[in-house]
């Protein structure tokens, strides 16, 4: 748990934003909770929650024969005995070490260790391909690669007479944590604690190389500080979520990605209970079974949940009362932000609560008040639906370079349809363009060996995010789009299209989709079906005979696609509107190279790929 610093430091502690305003510039900043300082690392937290409570159920780990506690004192001595394996093994201090693995326990063990001994983890997508795997072994300059399976090995074993630095390959299905861990016996914990003692928050944690959506991947320096001081601020600005007692937390993104690194650390110095989940077909198992308190996933997560219980209950016959229970889940919470909730719907909120959220908080665990949404827009209904349900999604902005989140909404202080305000540290600008930039506690110090990258996203000091939008009451940030991604169609209409993209993913027959129209007379988009959900559609609406193979070319799905469009339409302008579509036989998926890690859409591959029915959108 963070510790406050004395306030007699002289520091001054505000709790309110502050909001500077110019004809062309908008600015809010949050000022710091806790005293910054320079003192301690990310290796200190396993032996500091070990000394405040060696007993308290640190992590719950799945198994074959269910899941098995771990206390803190036991997790900080196998994070010792692993550091010591690494020192053991010829690991120096600032060497880096790549891990290519699942959501699992051993990742943060690993990940603790490596900072224990005062190495640099780089986490690799388990799906990358050897070509991704080189390059990011080799620009980092990585001594050693952990990785979980035979197949990850196989991948790093094409290239490593390519990387020139790399001298360690471990793996954990070999069982080479336990060995490291044995090796590491002569190791003394004076030479640990010299390591840690070496380290302070401007040293160098991770380098994390983003997705990739254009060129090669960029590594994204982040120290010590970046995780641990965001991390103790942001735990005092939603403590009711990570402070509160019992507090839980399943993870299932990658933890490649910067957002589950973040709230890996972040469940750690805030002594919440931990899981892994891998396994997303068993993950509403895992569900019951762990009882998080919270939950972190990117929007299309919240859609599928929505999604698949409102097939379900049309299945089952009882779509009318879904249907009813929605609404009212929607218009309960609008009724919290206007300030007043009429009589009339707190009898109708109390009596779809039994009939209808019971059953859905239930299928997370039934503890779950609280989830944190990130990586993409999640749109105003399904936020207003889930806190309806009793599920408050704190949706929030950020990215690799920030990271994780430079924004979120707190449980006390929620505008649905926006990211939130700024986190403790944090400043936020609106340059003329309507571009947001970034600067504070959060932000990175480079891209690794990349000069001119750098320059050119850090400029005066802030981060150059690329993102466009707007500040709501000069405080509230509300995405509205990418300024690379912003179409201008033939007629000089600048359309971005995210906004449309959301609203039509929102629909439960739609997988994927693009919206295109830049340099067009009008805009267009190219939709690809979901295959998961597709069967309780069809049954639902009479068409248990199309198969999905068909159903793309199938003119009832078409009109059910057109109404989806329709639907979209409502959010934007007529010149915005999509005018034509195309439905694909095919998805846009990671495997496929048209999804990034983290479910990015790559436009440029897309565009490349289907090239050619773009063009028959607009006659060729």
């Amino acid at each position: 748990m963070a510790r406050r610093l004395p306030a007699a430091w002289g520091l001054e502690l505000r709790a309110r934003p502050r909001v500077r305003r110019s004809p062309t510039v908008h600015e809010t900043s949050t000022p710091l909770v806790l005293p910054e300082t320079r003192e301690g690392s990310l290796g200190d937290l396993p032996g500091r929650l070990a000394a405040d409570d060696p007993g308290r159920v640190a992590f719950s780990v799945r198994s074959e024969q269910g899941w098995t506690s771990v206390t803190s004192a036991t997790f900080a001595a196998e994070v010792a005995a692993l550091a010591k394996g690494f020192i053991a093994a010829g690991i120096e201090v600032g060497d880096v070490v790549g891990i290519m693995s699942c959501t699992r326990y051993e990742w943060t063990l690993a990940d603790f260790a490596l900072w224990s001994a005062g190495a640099v983890p780089v986490p690799i997508y388990e799906t990358s391909s050897a070509d991704q795997v080189e390059w990011i072994l080799s620009d980092s300059g990585a001594v050693g690669v952990l990785v979980e399976t035979e197949a990850h090995l196989r991948s790093v074993e094409s290239v490593r007479g390519r990387v020139e630095h790399l001298s360690h390959v471990w793996c954990l299905d070999h069982g080479d944590v336990a060995t490291l861990s044995r090796d590491g016996d002569d190791v003394g914990d004076d030479e640990l604690a010299a390591r840690r003692a070496d380290l302070d928050r401007d040293s160098l944690a991770t380098v994390i190389y983003t997705s990739g959506t254009t060129g090669r991947p960029k590594g994204v320096e982040l120290t010590h500080g970046n995780f641990l001081t965001l991390a103790e601020n942001t735990a005092e600005e939603i403590a009711p979520v990570v402070k509160r007692d019992g507090a839980a937390t399943l993870l299932f993104l990658p933890l490649a990605h910067v957002f589950a690194r973040f709230v890996e650390v972040l469940a750690v110095s805030s002594g919440v209970r931990m899981g892994h989940s891998s396994d997303l077909k068993a993950l509403m198992d895992d569900f019951t079974a762990f009882k998080p308190t919270f939950v972190l996933a990117v929007p299309r997560v919240f859609e599928k949940i929505y999604n698949s219980a409102e097939q379900k209950a049309e299945a089952g016959g009882k779509g009318k009362i879904f249907a009813g229970g929605a609404a009212t889940a929607i218009a309960w919470s609008e009724a919290l932000d206007a300030g007043t909730v009429p009589l009339g719907l707190r009898v109708r909120h109390a009596v779809f609560d039994k009939l209808v959220y019971t059953r859905l908080r239930e299928a997370m665990g039934g503890r779950v008040e609280y989830a944190v949404s990130g990586g993409a827009p999640l749109g105003t209904r399904l936020g207003h639906f889930f806190r309806g349900i009793g599920v408050s999604i704190l949706e929030g902005y950020g990215l690799t370079e920030t990271t994780a989140p430079a924004t979120v909404n707190r449980p006390d202080d929620m505008r649905v349809g926006t990211v939130g305000k700024a986190l403790p540290g944090t400043d936020l600008r609106i340059a003329d363009d309507g571009e947001i930039q970034i600067r504070g506690i959060g932000v990175f110090r480079a891209y690794r060996g990349n000069d001119e990258a750098s320059t050119e996203a850090l400029q005066d000091g802030w981060f150059r995010t690329g993102d466009l939008g707007e500040l709501v009451d000069g405080e509230y940030l509300k995405i509205t789009g990418r300024k690379k991604e912003i179409l201008v169609t033939a007629g000089g209409k600048n359309v971005a299209p995210a906004v449309l993209e959301d609203r039509l993913r929102a629909h439960p027959l739609v997988s994927q989709c693009i919206v295109v129209g830049d340099g067009k007379p009008f805009i267009a988009a190219l939709v690809t079906l979901d295959a998961d959900m597709y069967p309780t559609w069809a049954q639902n609406n009479g068409l248990d005979d199309l198969p999905f193979s068909k159903a793309a070319s199938d003119d009832r799905v078409r009109e059910e696609i057109q109404r989806a469009v329709d639907d979209a339409n409502t959010a934007v302008s007529k010149a915005e509107s999509i005018r034509k579509f195309a439905i694909l036989d095919t998805d846009f998926t990671e495997e496929s190279g048209h999804l990034t890690p983290s479910l990015k859409l790559k436009r440029g591959v897309v565009m490349r790929d289907f090239g050619d029915e773009v063009d028959a959108l607009y006659g060729g």
